[in-house]
């Protein structure tokens, strides 16, 4: 990665994105900002080659959530219910310990579950001249036909 802003997004960048950005809470915004931009480090380490545009759209929504969640009455919200007749009021709240989360398109656009090929070397070139019968082919943790003594198969019919 090479030498980028952290955190991934200043306090001015995040006041644009949200209008109703509330007063007062410089300082605890800032201190967010960089959380979030090491969570989602955490979280997501292909978010380090992710474009730094796209890591300061979501670090500002990660600390946008989290704020308003712990603020409001009513934001973060899954649903809601008023009434009244018996005075009801009550709801399901979406984030109700105001945590860092990323949702799913947000994990899509820092490169999270990005599929790749891949191999793997069963055997290696130490493992060349061993007998196919020999233990290490299959999956023991000792040779059984003496290459690793000698360099060569001496046991097992060699």
């Amino acid at each position: 990665m090479a030498a980028e802003p952290f955190p991934f997004a200043t306090l001015a960048e995040l006041k644009a994105r949200w209008p109703d950005f509330p007063a007062g809470a410089d300082t605890h915004a800032e201190v967010q900002l960089e959380d979030a931009s090491q969570f989602i480090l955490d979280t997501v380490p292909t978010a380090a080659n992710a474009d730094p545009r796209t890591r300061r759209r979501i670090v500002c929504s990660v600390v946008r959530r989290t704020m308003e969640a712990a603020a409001a009455d009513t934001a973060g919200f899954d649903t809601m219910q008023v009434g009244a007749g018996p005075f009801q009021y009550g709801g399901k709240v979406t984030n109700p310990s105001a945590d860092f989360y990323l949702t799913k398109q947000e994990k899509k656009a820092l490169g999270a579950g990005a599929q790749q090929a891949y191999s793997v070397q069963v055997g290696g070139a130490a493992t060349a001249n061993h007998l196919p019968w020999c233990s290490l082919n299959f999956g023991a943790t000792y040779c059984s036909c003496g290459v690793d003594i000698a360099g060569e198969p001496i046991f097992e019919g060699a």
